[in-house]
């Protein structure tokens, strides 16, 4: 029996144990509320199997919570209480043998989350955001539009961890697609992809008035340079229109007399999922100018016929910082392609792994 066969034995009412359990041993040191979502996620990371990018949304949360939380002293105990609640609510799968690796797992994950903790800056360590729009512009891709309970500090181009309830202790680092509103609204685009379990969830299943966790904002190498002002080509590719939008709107909402090139790449016509606020943008604003790409759509005019960033670079200018999001296939050799172009290092902006 393996230790993630034991933890998904695990029923929900064991987070409330969890609670119950810390209190005995270390009265106040976690309120009922937060419990839950802190017993997931620790929980999770006790397991492991997460891809790189998964775990590191989730060591940011559990760092900023026992920073937030100053559970830092108390990590053995909190160690121990998980292991007893999973060691009851597991029983009979739980085993000497098994106790020993849960022993040896938690002890991991306690110095990875002491590590992380000491990097992640201080702060809230999760926000409670509510689901007030589900828009479904393609069979796999999700438009949620969500309101937190407390003001999201966030910047055009981070990227934030997202978990829902239904699978809880599962975190993806998702972009928004907005600057900052006077609403405190966050957009979020979603592509539901064979293997993503959170993405899935949040395409398929998540509704409207349900609740989500957004955790702290992480940078993804994609923030505007505030002492820079030089006109932009942005090249975006599926849901990797997202963090480049945020950045149009950074721009709009206080215009500083540069260009923007908005190349936005799809299959498709049908593809382009959010042409109604591209429109939009592309109306409101004369210093934007936005280009789709079509990789597969004979239809469309010869200019717009191709990947995303051979056509961006037809539209390309000297001085121009260029800013890269999409899928891998886009991003793979991007780099290398513009830099034998002559196009300076320090122009080209490609998202960094989290």
């Amino acid at each position: 029996m393996s230790l993630a066969a034991a933890w998904a034995s695990v029923d929900e009412r064991a987070a409330g144990d969890f609670w119950c359990t810390l209190e005995d041993r270390r009265p106040g040191l976690l309120s009922h509320r937060d419990a839950p979502l802190f017993f997931t996620a620790l929980g999770r990371l006790m397991v492991g199997g997460d891809d790189p990018a998964s775990r590191a949304a989730l060591l940011l949360v559990l760092g900023r919570a026992y920073r937030h939380f100053d559970l830092l002293p108390h990590s053995t105990t909190i160690g121990d209480a998980l292991l007893a609640t999973v060691a009851r609510h597991a029983h009979p799968l739980w085993t000497p043998q098994l106790a020993i690796v849960g022993e040896r797992a938690v002890c991991r994950a306690t110095h990875a989350v002491r590590r992380a903790a000491a990097q992640v800056g201080d702060g809230p360590a999760w926000w409670h955001v509510q689901v007030i729009g589900h828009e479904r512009p393609s069979p796999d891709i999700a438009i949620l539009t969500v309101r937190p309970w407390r003001r999201l500090p966030f910047q055009p181009g981070q990227a934030v961890p997202v978990c829902t309830p239904r699978l809880p202790g599962h975190w993806r680092w998702l972009s928004p697609a907005n600057a900052p509103r006077a609403d405190g609204t966050v957009e979020l685009h979603v592509r539901a992809v064979p293997a993503g379990t959170v993405s899935h969830r949040l395409v398929h299943e998540v509704r409207p008035g349900e609740l989500l966790w957004l955790g702290p904002p992480g940078d993804t190498g994609l923030r505007l340079d505030p002492a820079c002002t030089s006109d932009l080509l942005l090249v975006a590719g599926g849901t990797g229109l997202a963090p480049l939008r945020s950045l149009v709107e950074q721009v709009a909402a206080a215009p500083d007399g540069r260009r923007v090139t908005l190349v936005v790449g799809a299959r498709s016509f049908t593809d382009l999922y959010d042409s109604v606020s591209l429109d939009k943008l592309q109306c409101a604003h004369d210093w934007l100018t936005i280009v789709p790409a079509f990789s597969e759509d004979p239809c469309a005019e010869p200019a717009e016929q191709g990947d995303a960033l051979t056509i961006a670079l037809d539209h390309h200018r000297p001085g121009q910082e260029i800013y890269l999001c999409g899928p891998p296939a886009m991003l793979a050799g991007a780099r290398s392609r513009l830099l034998a172009l002559g196009i300076p290092a320090a122009r080209i902006h490609l998202p960094v792994t989290l």
